[in-house]
């Protein structure tokens, strides 16, 4: 009895690979009989939407995922990732991915074709069956697979949009370079199952065949679900961004660098996250509060942000036995992640567009008659005539005496020779207003050999001594934190022009401040004012500028239209700031 009930199990089990083998015949005599392949419109058009968007939101994501000082494999494919305003073009195209796949898996449903990704075909894979069967249930493995997958980029993608890091970004970036081999993969397995008739049937169309399971026009459906089930996303995107309500007082609050003014305790914040950015502890991810209030004349605002370390270390300057050398990791392709000063980057600009207003371009070169940048990770710059009002709040650069760079970013610049040389560095449309800063660089311009040699110096400390009791402590670990009320910076008056002589009495092993202090800030660069103050692993930065410039470069602080603000936070780092991709609308009251 026993071995009848095993010999009646081996023959249901080899039933249904003998009903597929049977159906695999049918189809295959009936694709005889009527010559190639073909498949149906709706599958055609929508999985070569499905492929599309794919390919652009991989490339874009690539390009973005490049720009990682860790990254290797995006690293590696470059020169063929797309430059330029890459942002708006990736955040569209995973839109696009988000609808197809939904239109395309509703789509499955109402045209009866769901059979083709039945996960029962898998059986095949564990019985004895054809290799026609076998790579069919590879296939639908792979189907399901990617679907995953795509679920996976878009949870990730959300999370990242709205200001999360960490390990999110870990494995939106191996999903990323899953969905690259899967692409391989996915071919492969299509022409293992049918060869290049399988492959070629995606170019030949037919009507979709009447049956059973089919329900009236399924792609029709499918698509008129999808439109408004992806523009409802956008629309609760751009609904449910934070508004920063800027409202009047009569007390506008004192900058000292402390919240405890009446008008800061009755300025709800907006709390940005921000993420991807270098150093800060380690993770690369600061929270930003921000608040605002206005009187008559000015604008008050009030950014706070963690950052595990005061940083005011600037390319400080140390003597060897050949001379001054700067301390630095990347100085000469501007691209300093260990001895620099903490900054805080705000934007303003009446365009919500991705990318900062469409702002940012990736890449080593996105202009093609300019050069690129000395990092080769891009530029700013604006491409429909526009200006964005950008402030840079740096700490050794005048923002502990009360000063906040007001800058922009507007058309590109004309390139100069030094530029196209690489002897200095090309920055697009971002500049500074006009006007004058006071900070300058106790260095002479980038030398030959960029900045890993000797540099020349323009000042020497009148007193080395009471300029080395200034800096207070200097640590060889860049991650240290500078101590309270040291000064990384020489005022005019504590210095002298270089000489041999005076250089010959300072000993070797000195370190001073990298920055000069020279004369006073003026013209439109001198709008905004503030005071800074760090405490406990938060940068606390209050400023004040007039609500109306008359400047082009600036934005009026007026009610009427509303503006968007970006934020981004450096913690000793050059350019490699967080980042903030989901503006904040700023409405004047």
């Amino acid at each position: 009895m026993a071995d009848i009930g095993h010999l009646r199990e081996g023959i249901d089990r080899s039933r249904p690979t003998r009903r597929a083998a049977a159906e695999a015949a049918r189809q295959t005599a009936t694709r005889d009989r009527e010559g190639p392949p073909r498949t149906d419109i709706g599958t055609i058009f929508l999985h070569w939407l499905v492929a599309i968007a794919m390919v652009v939101s991989l490339l874009t994501g690539l390009r973005i995922s490049a720009d990682a000082p860790e990254a290797v494999l995006s690293k590696a494919l470059e020169p063929i990732l797309p430059q330029g305003e890459i942002w708006t073009v990736h955040f569209v195209a995973s839109l696009v991915l988000f609808f197809s796949a939904t239109a395309y898996a509703l789509y499955m449903l109402r045209s009866g074709l769901r059979h083709r990704v039945a996960l029962k075909k898998t059986r095949a894979l564990v019985m004895p069956a054809a290799s026609r069967l076998r790579w069919g249930a590879v296939n639908v493995i792979l189907h399901w697979v990617v679907y995953g997958l795509v679920a996976i980029l878009t949870a990730t993608g959300i999370a990242l949009y709205i200001g999360y890091g960490g390990w999110i970004v870990a494995v939106h970036a191996a999903s990323a370079i899953a969905v690259l081999a899967y692409i391989f993969i996915h071919v492969v397995a299509h022409f293992l199952y049918g060869g290049w008739p399988q492959i070629l049937r995606l170019f030949r169309p037919t009507r979709l065949m009447a049956n059973s399971g089919m329900r009236a026009r399924p792609l029709l459906t499918a698509v008129l679900v999808g439109v408004p089930v992806a523009g409802a996303i956008a629309a609760f995107d751009w609904g449910t961004r934070d508004t920063l309500t800027v409202g009047a007082v009569d007390d506008p609050p004192t900058l000292d660098g402390v919240l405890d003014d009446a008008a800061w305790r009755r300025a709800g914040p907006v709390r940005i996250r921000t993420q991807q950015g270098a150093n800060l502890g380690g993770s690369g991810e600061s929270l930003v509060e921000v608040r605002a209030v206005r009187d008559a004349n000015n604008i008050y605002f009030a950014f706070r942000w963690q950052d595990p370390t005061r940083s005011l270390r600037r390319l400080p300057l140390i003597k060897r036995e050949d001379g001054w050398h700067l301390i630095h990791d990347h100085a000469d392709i501007a691209d300093v992640m260990n001895f620099y000063e903490d900054k805080l980057s705000v934007i303003f600009s009446r365009s919500q567009a991705f990318g900062g207003g469409a702002s940012t371009h990736l890449g080593p070169q996105p202009l093609s008659d300019k050069p690129g940048a000395l990092n080769n990770r891009g530029l700013h710059y604006t491409t429909d005539g526009s200006y964005i009002d950008m402030w840079q709040w740096k700490a050794s650069r005048g923002g502990l005496l009360g000063r906040v760079d007001d800058q922009f970013i507007g058309p590109p610049i004309e390139p100069k020779e030094a530029d196209w040389n690489k002897t200095a560095r090309y920055q697009g449309g971002y500049t500074g207003d006009p006007g004058k800063a006071f900070y300058v660089y106790n260095y002479v311009s980038e030398p030959p050999g960029g900045y890993r040699g000797p540099v020349q110096l323009k000042r020497l400390p009148a007193d080395y001594r009471q300029t080395a009791a200034k800096l207070k402590t200097f640590d060889l670990d860049p991650d240290s934190s500078d101590s309270e009320g040291a000064e990384w910076w020489m005022m005019e008056a504590e210095t002298v022009p270089y000489s041999p002589e005076l250089d010959a009495a300072i000993p070797v092993g000195t370190v001073i401040p990298g920055v000069l202090i020279m004369g006073e800030y003026s013209g439109d660069r001198a709008d905004i004012v503030g005071a800074a103050r760090w405490s406990d692993g938060w940068w606390t930065l209050e400023t004040r500028r007039a609500l109306t410039t008359g400047s082009k470069y600036d934005v009026d602080f007026v009610p009427g239209e509303p503006f968007y603000m970006w934020v981004a936070v450096f913690d000793h780092t050059q350019t490699r700031h967080t980042r903030h991709v989901r503006p904040v609308k700023l409405v004047i009251e």
